[in-house]
C-alpha cells in the first residue's frame, strides 16, 4: 500500500482504533485521550498522510470553500482592482488548504450569491464591494454564514476590512488647498457605492473654504468628458478624479482639447493604478494595496470560521503620492 492510497480506514486498522478516533485526532475535536491523539498524529506524520479534502470536510461539517463575490458588471478598468484583491484572497485561502469559489452579482441582483448560500457550497463569504443599500449583506446576515466585506457599511454587526478612504481623500484635498488651489471640481462615479460617498466626504472636508463643484454619477465616458467640458468652461483650477478609470478618461479629454497639465489645469486622482501610472506629467494620487485587502479579509474570515471573534472593522493604510500634475 502506497502513502498516496492511505485512507482513514487503513490508519484505523493499522493502529487498532476506530475510524471515529482517527477523524477526531485529525480534526482536534471530540473526546479522546491525548496519548491516543499523539499516537495517531505520529503515525500520520510518519506516513506523510494528507486527508482527502472531501472526507475531511464531511468529518468537520465543512466544504473547505470560500466564496469571493464581485460585481459582474465591472468595467475592464476596475477589474484590475478585483483581480489584485482576489490574489490576496487566494494566497490566504491556499495557506489554509481552502479553495475559492467565485460568484458574481449585478447591481441589486444577487441570484448567484443566493444560490451559493442555499446550496451551502461555502463555509464563508467575502463580499468584494459594498453598496449603500446592499442586498448581498442582508442575504448573508439572514443566512447566518460567516462573512467579511471589503469596503465599509453602516449595517450593524458586519465585519469590515477597508482602506481609510475618507481620511486619505481629506488629507490629499487639504494638501491641495495648502498649495493655494483657489477652486476645485470632483468628478465621481455612482453614489450608491459606499466608497464613492466616503471619497466625496473626504474631499469636501479637505477643501473646506475653497469653492468646489461636483460632477457625480459619471459612469460613461461621454458623461466624464461632458463634466470636463463644464469644468474648463467654469475655469476651475484643479480637477480631482474619484478613481483611476475616471482619471484616465479625464486625461484623454484634456489631451484632445490641448489643455496642458499643470499649466492650465491641475489634476489629481483618489486612486492610483497601472492605468495612469505611466502618464506624464506624473499624476498626484492615493496608492492602496488591494492584495493586502484581499489577504486580510480572507485571514479574518478564516478566523471567524474557526469560531474566533475578530475586530469589527479593520482599516488599512495608504500612500500619498504628490507629483508633477499638481505643482
Amino acid at each position: 500500500m502506497t502513502t498516496e492510497n492511505l485512507t482513514i480506514d487503513d490508519i484505523a486498522r493499522e493502529l487498532g482504533v476506530s475510524k471515529t478516533t482517527v477523524s477526531r485526532s485529525i480534526s482536534g475535536k471530540g473526546r479522546i485521550s491525548e496519548a491516543t491523539r499523539r499516537r495517531v498524529l505520529d503515525y500520520i506524520e510518519k506516513k506523510n498522510y494528507r486527508p482527502n479534502p472531501v472526507a475531511r470536510g464531511l468529518a468537520q461539517s465543512r466544504t473547505y470553500n470560500i466564496g469571493w463575490v464581485v460585481p459582474g458588471d465591472s468595467e475592464m478598468t476596475t477589474l484590475f482592482f478585483f483581480q489584485k484583491c482576489m490574489q490576496g484572497v487566494i494566497d490566504a485561502a491556499t495557506e489554509a488548504d481552502y479553495d475559492v469559489l467565485i460568484t458574481t452579482v449585478y447591481d441589486h441582483n444577487i441570484n448567484g450569491l443566493q444560490r451559493v448560500l442555499d446550496n451551502r457550497k461555502v463555509d464563508g463569504v467575502i463580499l468584494g464591494q459594498t453598496l449603500i443599500r446592499d442586498p448581498g449583506i442582508l442575504a448573508l446576515k439572514k443566512s447566518g454564514i460567516p462573512f467579511v466585506t471589503i469596503g465599509s457599511t453602516e449595517e450593524k454587526n458586519v465585519v469590515q476590512v477597508d482602506n481609510d478612504h475618507m481620511r486619505a481623500c481629506r488629507e490629499l484635498s487639504s494638501i491641495l488647498k495648502m498649495k493655494g488651489i483657489a477652486s476645485a471640481a470632483l468628478i465621481g462615479g455612482t453614489e450608491d457605492k459606499v466608497v464613492t460617498r466616503s471619497r466625496r466626504q473626504g474631499f469636501e472636508e479637505g477643501m473646506a473654504g475653497v469653492p468646489v463643484e461636483f460632477h457625480m454619477n459619471c459612469e460613461k465616458n461621454e458623461e466624464i468628458e461632458r463634466a470636463v467640458e463644464d469644468v474648463l468652461r467654469n475655469r476651475i483650477e484643479c480637477i480631482v478624479c474619484e478613481d483611476d478609470r475616471i482619471c484616465y478618461v479625464v486625461l484623454g479629454k484634456l489631451k484632445k482639447e490641448g489643455i496642458r497639465i499643470p499649466d492650465q489645469v491641475r489634476v489629481a486622482s483618489f486612486y492610483n493604478s497601472a492605468l495612469i501610472e505611466e502618464y506624464q506629467p506624473a499624476i498626484t494620487s492615493l496608492k492602496y494595496d488591494p492584495m493586502s485587502l484581499g489577504y486580510t479579509a480572507c485571514r479574518t474570515l478564516l478566523s471567524m470560521i474557526d469560531g474566533e471573534k475578530p475586530k469589527a472593522r479593520q482599516m488599512l493604510g495608504y500612500e500619498l503620492m504628490l507629483r508633477a500634475s499638481t505643482l
